[in-house]
């Protein structure tokens, strides 16, 4: 049985314990690192996060929380919060997409919308997705790991979600390699790339919104021809099928690429430095049956989107403080998640968080499910076969909007390759 919460470590070592210095080869000074490389400021916005008590103004970024509780009541408030606002990823999008997205982000259709999408990805079909897509390439790199040789696990996690890409949007991609799939996960990583530097202002330049809306043509321009014919077993079609016009699927698939391109590739490899860091995959190997609490752990202490940004709609009175209509909020979701306490694959769930790494309320990320199967695929490949592996080098991604590592290269131990 998963173990209770241990609260009885002082209120300051739980609080700190994040937040070390990248001194040491723990599992947190790795994170630290990763993140820092990522974005220099991250460290230090989650380190004040930690006294948003249960909120802080914070000069030019407005306020900040890293409370859970708070952060939800945010997130389930769309009488006094939006996203569609300077401030709100809704607001940037829109400027690529155009003036629709206002009304299907979060306006009257956007309940419609969620509605007729939310059996996109059940746990069932994101499990059928995972097997479709990488079925013979999870298959390949399966047989040379367990044969001792090394895995670039954060390569492979990027060739993996350029296979999904493919296999979601019903892309026609002839006699397609690993290096086809890397192009695609990188035409991904180029288009949320023009939301770096929109933390504290969303409004994007002429010469980006020009780039952005190439590359959603790119991505997305098959979809007018191929809509009507498109296979269920595609999200393309599964849209038309559940109602959802051409436009809107369109932009449903832009927000995949989006949000589940670079925040999917980055948790895989985090979760393997993780279960390696932390010494807990000699558990799951002898305890399988955490293998679910092992993926919702992964997800809660990597959390790949970090922040979430919202914009105040109306005055309101939220944890003693006054936020005034046009003020912005910024929810510290990875500080939030992380206050809870290192990894550990048997930690009890945690009701106050429950899917803060996927956001909440009417935002609440489509594509869960199938980021669970994903991770839960990548947690079965690094110690299905019962036998540990080790972390031969790593790499941390430099300027990148969603913290990851560029090379995560691990091995079986006791390999006639390793040690």
């Amino acid at each position: 049985m998963p173990v209770a919460e241990d609260l009885t470590a002082p209120v300051r070592e739980r609080r700190l314990a994040p937040w070390r210095d990248g001194r040491g080869t723990g599992a947190a000074a790795h994170e630290h690192r990763l993140l820092t490389a990522a974005r220099p400021a991250l460290p230090w916005l989650n380190w004040v996060g930690t006294f948003a008590k249960p909120l802080l103004r914070v000069p030019r970024l407005g306020w900040i929380t890293a409370d859970p509780l708070t952060a939800r009541a945010v997130l389930n408030d769309p009488e006094h919060f939006t996203l569609l606002s300077e401030g709100g990823v809704g607001h940037l999008w829109a400027q690529i997409l155009g003036d629709w997205v206002y009304d299907l982000f979060d306006g009257a259709g956007h309940y419609d919308l969620r509605t007729r999408s939310r059996e996109l990805f059940t746990e069932k079909t994101s499990v059928a997705f995972v097997a479709t897509a990488w079925g013979d390439r999870m298959t390949r790199a399966r047989a040379s790991f367990e044969a001792g040789e090394p895995l670039d696990v954060a390569d492979l996690s990027r060739i993996l979600v350029g296979q999904m890409v493919v296999t979601l949007l019903g892309m026609h991609v002839p006699d397609a390699t690993d290096e086809t799939y890397r192009s695609i996960f990188e035409t991904g990583e180029e288009l949320a790339a023009i939301a770096l530097g929109t933390t504290s202002d969303t409004v994007l330049p002429a010469e980006k919104i020009a780039k952005a809306r190439e590359i959603v043509e790119r991505l997305t321009g098959h979809i007018d021809a191929s809509f009507a014919t498109a296979s269920s077993a595609t999200v393309i079609g599964r849209c038309r099928d559940l109602g959802l016009s051409v436009r809107e699927t369109k932009g449903l698939s832009t927000l995949l690429m989006v949000a589940g391109t670079e925040t999917a590739a980055s948790a895989m490899a985090r979760t393997a430095a993780l279960l390696f860091d932390t010494g807990e995959q000699n558990r799951l190997i002898e305890h399988p049956e955490f293998t679910e609490g092992a993926v919702r752990e992964a997800l809660r202490v990597t959390s790949p989107a970090p922040i979430i940004g919202r914009s105040v709609l109306a005055d309101l009175e939220i944890g003693g403080r006054t936020l005034r209509a046009g003020e912005r909020i910024v929810v510290l979701t990875w500080t939030a998640n992380n206050l809870a306490g290192e990894y550990r694959i048997d930690r009890a769930y945690i009701p106050q968080n429950r899917q803060l790494w996927f956001g909440a309320g009417r935002h609440l990320c489509l594509g869960g499910p199938l980021a669970r199967a994903e991770l839960t695929a990548m947690v079965q490949l690094l110690v299905g076969d019962g036998r540990p592996f080790r972390v031969v080098s790593r790499e941390y991604g430099k300027r990148v909007l969603i913290p990851a590592y560029r090379s995560l290269v691990v091995q079986k131990v006791g390999s006639r390759y390793g040690r």
